[in-house]
């Protein structure tokens, strides 16, 4: 997966911030709700106005907080079920957050009705797949399968907005919202697929 490959590069980059909040006594709990509210606020301010490119500088400086939040906690030696679902409760919060702003957009001043159900149904997606996986390892299962988790999304999204905002035609925006849509849809089949198989019924 991008986001596996893309960890270790990231963590050589915010580790010497991991040290810097470790000796200040900053808890993971405090950096997660900090980048959640960071991207939201981002999000929310930036995108719908179609500011891209610094909504995009900022939303992406807030989502390395997602990397940070876990590196404190082992630099703490710390290991919380809270934390962990405060990791991802936020993670869905946020994604929700850039997906509605970019709805909020076409709904605006990008005035597509199209790509407005484009991005509902991606954002939706968003949320089963996390679900997905959510559930069925409440059911005692894995569900660690799909082509495009949160990580591919963000990248994919976050690349297509910055771009713009450098001067990108709109097009490529458009296309990388209908490419999040296929390839969400394909990972909730994938992850159905894969639950079905765990639980011995047919998948084909």
């Amino acid at each position: 997966m991008i986001g596996a490959q893309l960890r270790p590069l990231v963590g050589k980059v915010t580790g010497p911030l991991v040290n810097r909040l470790h000796a200040w006594g900053v808890t993971p709990d405090a950096v997660t709700a900090t980048g959640t509210v960071g991207v939201v606020a981002a999000a929310l301010t930036f995108f719908p106005g179609g500011h891209f490119l610094v909504g995009t500088l900022v939303i992406t400086l807030f989502v390395l907080t997602d990397t940070i939040d876990g590196a404190l906690a082992r630099k703490r030696g710390i290991s919380s079920s809270f934390g962990a679902w405060l990791d991802s409760s936020c993670d869905r919060v946020a994604d929700g957050a850039i997906f509605g702003a970019l709805l909020l957009w076409y709904a605006g001043t990008g005035d597509d009705d199209v790509l407005v159900a484009v991005t509902l149904f991606v954002l939706l997606c968003s949320q089963v797949i996390s679900y997905e996986k959510a559930r069925a390892e409440g059911l005692g299962m894995t569900c660690n399968v799909g082509i495009a988790e949160r990580p591919e999304r963000l990248i994919i999204v976050l690349a297509a907005t910055g771009l713009v905002g450098l001067g990108v035609p709109d097009g490529l925006l458009a296309v990388s919202l209908w490419v999040l849509a296929v390839l969400s849809l394909v990972t909730v089949g994938q992850r159905l697929r894969e639950v079905r198989r765990q639980a011995g019924l047919p998948t084909t």
